[in-house]
C-alpha cells in the first residue's frame, strides 16, 4: 500500500478570502486521503498598514495560529498549492517573498519533481486572476516542478470558467466564498492529490 501524498498548501490572505478557499482545499485534500498542513507566509505589511483596515486587522488576529511555512515545508511536500490574492496582475509581495526563500532548495534540486498548483482571488471580475496564476506557474518552471492545474476537467469548472487554478470574486470583502468556488477547490484539490499520489507510486 503506497503511503499517503503529503500536501502543503501555503498561502497569503489579507482579509480572509485566500484563507476561506485554503482551509477548503485543505478540506478536500484530506478527504482524498493526503496528509495536509495548512500554512500561512509572513506578514511584510506594517502594523500600521494593517490597523487602517479593519478587516485586514480582524483578519490578522484570526489566522494567529496557522503555522507559519518554513523551506522544509515544501521539502517535506509531494505537492504544493500556493494561494495569493492579485497585486496588479502579479503575485502578492509576502508570497513572492516566501518563494524566493526557497533558492537553498532550489541549488539542490528539491524543488524539481514535486506537484504545483495556484489559487488566487480579486477584488473585481478578471482582474488578473489568469495573469497572476501564469505568473506563479512561472516560478515553478525554474524549480522543475510539474505544474497541475484544474484544467475543464469536470463539468463544474465549465461554472467557474478558470482552467488555471480555483479563484474567486470577493468585491472587496461583500462577495463571501460561495459553492461555485468551493466546487473549484475540491476539483482541484482532488486532481493535485492524485496526480502526485501517481508519481509517487511510480517512483
Amino acid at each position: 500500500m503506497s503511503t499517503p501524498v503529503k500536501l502543503a498548501i501555503i498561502h497569503y490572505s489579507s482579509t480572509g478570502t485566500i484563507t476561506e478557499i485554503a482551509k477548503e482545499l485543505h478540506d478536500a485534500g484530506v478527504k482524498a486521503g493526503a496528509e495536509v498542513r495548512l500554512l500561512k507566509v509572513a506578514e511584510l505589511a506594517p502594523r500600521a498598514a494593517i490597523e487602517s483596515n479593519p478587516a485586514w486587522a480582524a483578519h490578522h488576529a484570526a489566522i494567529a495560529d496557522i503555522p507559519e511555512a518554513t523551506a522544509q515545508d515544501v521539502e517535506w511536500a509531494d505537492a504544493v498549492l500556493f494561494g495569493t490574492p492579485t497585486r496588479f496582475g502579479n503575485v502578492s509581495a509576502q508570497l513572492k517573498q516566501f518563494i524566493d526563500t526557497l533558492g537553498g532548495l532550489w541549488a539542490a534540486g528539491k524543488l524539481a519533481d514535486k506537484v504545483y498548483s495556484g489559487f488566487v482571488s480579486t477584488a473585481t471580475a478578471h482582474a488578473g486572476q489568469e495573469a497572476t496564476l501564469l505568473s506563479l506557474y512561472t516560478s515553478i518552471h525554474h524549480f522543475g516542478g510539474i505544474s497541475v492545474t484544474p484544467g475543464f476537467t469536470d463539468p463544474q469548472k465549465f461554472v467557474d470558467g478558470n482552467p488555471y487554478g480555483t479563484s474567486h470574486v470577493d468585491g472587496q470583502g461583500s462577495n463571501p466564498v460561495d459553492e461555485t468556488t468551493r466546487a473549484a477547490a475540491r476539483i482541484q484539490a482532488e486532481r493535485v492529490v492524485r496526480i502526485a499520489q501517481l508519481l509517487k507510486s511510480a517512483a
